[in-house]
C-alpha cells in the first residue's frame, strides 16, 4: 500500500460516509438508529477510532487509550458511555477536526512508513501499519454504512 492509494481510498470512503450523514441530516442524528445508539453516537464512535490513529501517527508508536486492552464490545460500550451525553454540534465538530488531523498526519508519512512496522515503536513485526490505520478509518465506515442506510430507508418509508 502506498501513501497516495491509501489517502485516495480514505477520501473516497469518507465521501460515502459524509454523503450518507448529509442525507440523514442533523435533525435525525439524535434518534436511535442502531439499538440505543443514535447517529450521533456512531459518529462519535468512528471519531474515537480515528483520533486514536492520529495519536499513533503523531507518536510513530502503537500508543493509545487503555480501552484498547478491553474486548471490542466493552471498548465500544465505554466509548458510547463517554459520548452519549455530548451535544451533537460538539461531536460533529470533533469528527471533522479529527479527520482533518488524520489527513494531515497521513501526508507526513512515506510509503515505507505505511508498510514497515519497525517505523512505529511497539508495533508487532507481523502487523502492517497501513492495515492498522485502515481498520480504524476507511475500513470502519463500511461497517456502519449498511446499518445506517437500512435505518434511514425505514425512516423514509414511514415518513
Amino acid at each position: 500500500m502506498n501513501k497516495q492509494t491509501f489517502i485516495t481510498t480514505l477520501l473516497a470512503e469518507r465521501a460515502q460516509w459524509d454523503a450518507l450523514l448529509a442525507e440523514i441530516g442533523e435533525a435525525r442524528m439524535m434518534q436511535p438508529a442502531v439499538g440505543e445508539w443514535t447517529v450521533k453516537d456512531i459518529i462519535a464512535h468512528t471519531a474515537w477510532y480515528e483520533r486514536e490513529m492520529v495519536e499513533v501517527l503523531r507518536a510513530r508508536a502503537l500508543v493509545g487509550s487503555d480501552l484498547w486492552g478491553a474486548p471490542l464490545e466493552e471498548r465500544n460500550a465505554a466509548i458510547f458511555e463517554e459520548n452519549r451525553h455530548r451535544p451533537l454540534a460538539e461531536v460533529l465538530a470533533e469528527a471533522r477536526q479529527v479527520f482533518a488531523q488524520l489527513l494531515e498526519e497521513l501526508q507526513s508519512l512515506s510509503d515505507e512508513d505505511l508498510s514497515d512496522p519497525r517505523r512505529f515503536r511497539e508495533m508487532p513485526a507481523e502487523w502492517m501499519p497501513w492495515q492498522v490505520i485502515a481498520s480504524n478509518c476507511f475500513e470502519h465506515y463500511p461497517q456502519h454504512i449498511p446499518e445506517l442506510r437500512a435505518w434511514l430507508d425505514a425512516q423514509t418509508k414511514t415518513a
